[in-house]
């Protein structure tokens, strides 16, 4: 067989990714932090990307209100921002804010003087303790890392000891506890695992009591070791800590070799430490939650849906400031480079638009989907999925995924994600409407809660919910317990006999 060389022409159809794309669908499944982290570097790379600096007056004002949500309506949706995709409202927008002159040495000159002024009038504010507000500022909490270190300093180790005591400082977690495999750590330093442990026994002498401990059962015994009432029945009672989390008492006695009243006073000393010594310092501050989108009641009786303007970024391109440098440019590689960042420009605030409007559109159908949550509660969450938001909108299952990542809405019952409204399906008997299995979850919890005398068992709580029309099976009650971290029956019953014993010896 002879093997030739020819050519063919084939037609095909493929998706080709540009960057352009690529950013469009990155900008989806961003957190309102990420996407402000994301155009300020934006800002410092693009220099026809500007922030829109213009006074937007309050929320209301700026924010169109979207129609009330009803059954069997087409929901006209308005967008919290304004479009500046057109070169003409950019302009526009410009002369608006910086007149005829912006840029010019003059008023940059002018504000400078005004800042410098406003700062000299104004001073800096001192506290009753003659502390500026600069100094209160910039103080900030001591950290456990730093106290560690600090005690490190002073312990009289030798620079070997030192270097190892600063790794298992670098590894101690923010309450307190060592969590390194230390075999694995004097691999990496190239020491034995002995010295290693010498070290860690050192730091646990630190300050707080209990910090450098391995697990629970550690941390208690060094402080209870402070305390004088580490004795070989208290050592024997924190190795079998899961039994007191079950509070299977005849077990402990057993074990520890003493009656019920020495666990329920062992019991209560455990209660007075300390389980977690490492929080009572600094740590990193939460973030709080900011909300992508509001829902609020109407006085139609409505559902009214309005995106959070102060999560949105509003940029301008700066054509006017393109077309000075463009007509300025000599070589080939400028004009590109200034033609790139006037499409990337254009581009992003494009991205920005349609992200914005995506968002809305996701958000609208969910609260016309959950009507029923918002209106009564959890009980009436409806099961729904990924798919039946995306045909009603007609988009893309991975579409809606990205957008409900990481996005927040505010609702009269709480903030919550916007995955949070995806919930499974459990079927209903006789062939009923399906139930919601958050809103299963609920029940479980409402029943447990409410129990009496009478403990349910996982087969008294099936029985119930079958008697109000839920299909499910044991396990599917006991995984949805576990999850909720609420104990067995058994442990339950235990734990109601403690708590009337120690009512009772009261």
């Amino acid at each position: 067989m002879a093997l030739a060389q020819r050519l063919e022409m084939r037609q095909g159809q493929s998706l080709v990714m540009t960057p352009q794309l690529q950013q469009a669908i990155k900008l989806l499944q961003l957190s309102n932090l990420e996407l402000a982290t994301y155009v300020e570097q934006e800002l410092e790379k693009n220099p026809l990307l500007e922030r829109d600096e213009r006074d937007q007056g309050p929320i209301e004002d700026r924010v169109p209100e979207a129609a009330p949500v009803t059954e069997g309506e087409t929901l006209d949706v308005g967008l919290a921002r304004e479009d500046f995709s057109k070169a003409d409202d950019i302009d526009a927008a410009r002369e608006d804010v910086h007149g005829e002159d912006f840029g010019s040495d003059r008023m940059a000159q002018q504000q400078s003087q005004s800042d410098w002024a406003n700062m000299r009038n104004s001073g800096p504010a001192m506290g009753e303790d003659g502390e500026s507000a600069i100094e209160r500022t910039l103080a900030q909490a001591e950290t456990l890392r730093d106290h560690l270190t600090e005690q490190l300093s002073i312990a009289g180790l030798d620079g070997e000891r030192r270097l190892i005591g600063a790794s298992l400082i670098d590894v101690i977690d923010e309450s307190g506890y060592c969590r390194a495999d230390l075999d694995e750590m004097a691999a990496r330093l190239v020491v034995p695992r002995e010295t290693v442990e010498v070290v860690l026994k050192v730091i646990q002498g630190f300050e707080p009591t209990g910090v450098g401990a391995r697990d629970l059962a550690e941390c208690l015994s060094l402080q209870l070791k402070e305390l004088g009432r580490l004795d070989p029945i208290m050592q024997a009672f924190l190795a079998n800590l899961e039994l007191v989390a079950k509070r299977d008492t005849a077990k402990l006695c057993e074990l520890c070799g003493c009656d019920a009243e020495d666990i329920a006073d062992m019991i209560g000393e455990i209660r007075e430490l300390t389980p977690k010594p490492g929080l009572a310092f600094g740590s990193e501050p939460v973030q709080p939650v900011v909300p992508d989108v509001f829902v609020r009641e109407g006085n139609d009786g409505g559902w009214h849906i309005e995106l959070n303007a102060d999560t949105l970024p509003r940029l301008l391109v700066n054509s006017r400031y393109y077309t000075k440098i463009s007509g300025s440019a000599r070589d080939k590689d400028s004009k590109t480079y200034i033609t790139d960042c006037l499409n990337n420009a254009n581009w992003l605030v494009k991205s920005l638009d349609q992200r914005a409007r995506t968002i809305m559109k996701v958000a609208t159908e969910i609260v016309r989907q959950q009507d029923g949550f918002l209106t009564y509660g959890v009980r009436h969450l409806r099961p729904l999925n990924l798919r039946t938001i995306a045909d009603a909108i007609t988009m893309h299952e991975s579409t809606v995924s990205r957008v409900t990542s990481n996005k927040y809405i505010s609702t009269p019952r709480g903030l919550f994600e916007l995955k949070y409204f995806f919930t499974a399906s459990i079927q209903a008997v006789n062939g009923a409407e399906a139930h919601s299995a958050e809103a299963v979850r609920d029940r479980i919890r409402e029943m447990i809660d409410n129990e009496a005398a009478e403990v349910l068992s996982d087969d008294r709580i099936v029985a119930l919910l079958t008697a109000d029309g839920v299909n499910i099976a044991r396990r599917t009650v006991a995984k949805y317990r576990e999850a909720m971290r609420i104990p067995s029956s058994v442990e339950r019953r235990r734990m109601k006999a403690s708590d009337f014993g120690a009512a009772a010896g009261r």
